[in-house]
Parts: C-alpha cells; structure tokens; sequence
C-alpha cells in the first residue's frame, strides 16, 4: 500500500454521499476502500450497488465482514486490486480518500466515467481540475481521537472541467 490507513469518519460518509445525490440505480465505487464503509453505507442506507477496490488483502477482509454484519452481500462486492488498473465506466459515482498526488493520476481513469457521473473526494482535491464545491465537515481526528478537526469532501461532475494550464516563468 502506498499510504496509510485513515478510515472515513461517518459524518463525513453521509455528507459524500449526500452531496453526491446517491441514490437507488446508482452504481459507486470506492478506490482505497479501507474498511468499506462507504460502499457498505450507501448499500444500507440507500439500496446501492457498490464496489470497493484495495490493494491491502486485510482491507478487503474487513469489508467483506462489514457487509456481512450489516447484512448488504448481496449489494457489494470487494476486490483485491491495484486502483489504477479498475475499469470505471459502470460506475456513476467514485468514492475517494486518497492523497492529492494519487487523485491526480487517475485523472485518466476519472476521464472516462459517463457524463454525469459524480467524484466525491474526503479531504483532498484534484490539482488541475476544477471541482463543482467543496463543504468541510468537523469530525474525529484520526491521530488524536479527544479532538475534532475540519474535514473536507470535494465535488466534480463529470465531463471534469481542466483549469487552464499556466504560462511557463521565462
């Protein structure tokens, strides 16, 4: 795994799928999946087909028993997969928690995604594209679990809008 394991706090779950407008049809995938909270969510609470992808095999352990316990099998699968090699275009929303770097080279990937699909980032956006809006959520630290601190969820829809590139310094 190229970083580490941060989970989504739920608050921050519910607004990205809130301001994705998830709903029943929708098919979402998660890249980095973690735990699989969101996938798991969105299957609970809004009877969605979704999708996580992880590279870590005790990730997708731990999703595949979070689906289970909260009885959504039958709407969710999980992958042992390296997230820049996943076909996106079933998908109609994308669920990240990636670092920015690693945002930015799915671009590509985020490219071929049906008009209209949504792209909900926690905490980082996509340098070089322009995102729709952005909301901050306040929530658990992850390393100081007595405090909260500001969270961020980042919105594109597609097709995504590039920022005009900058003139080179002479």
């Amino acid at each position: 795994p190229d970083i580490e394991y941060v989970p989504t706090p739920e608050n921050v779950v519910a607004k990205m799928l809130e301001v994705a407008k998830v709903k029943k049809g929708d098919v979402l995938y998660d890249l980095g999946c973690g735990d699989g909270r969101i996938v798991v969510t969105a299957a609970k609470k809004l009877g969605v087909r979704g999708f996580g992808f992880d590279i870590d095999p005790q990730r997708i352990a731990e999703s595949n028993e979070n689906a289970k316990k909260n009885g959504v099998e039958s709407l969710v699968k999980f992958e042992r997969k390296n997230i820049f090699d996943v076909d996106l275009s079933p998908a109609s929303v994308v669920t990240l928690y990636l670092l920015p770097e690693l945002n930015v080279k799915l671009i590509p990937q985020l490219e071929k995604l049906k008009p209209g699909s949504r792209i909900v980032s926690h905490d980082f956006d996509m340098v070089g594209v322009t995102y729709e809006d952005w909301w901050t959520v306040i929530a658990q630290d992850h390393v100081d679990k007595s405090k909260n601190r500001e969270h961020y969820v980042y919105l594109w829809n597609t097709p995504l809008k590039k920022e005009a590139a900058k003139p080179a310094k002479k």
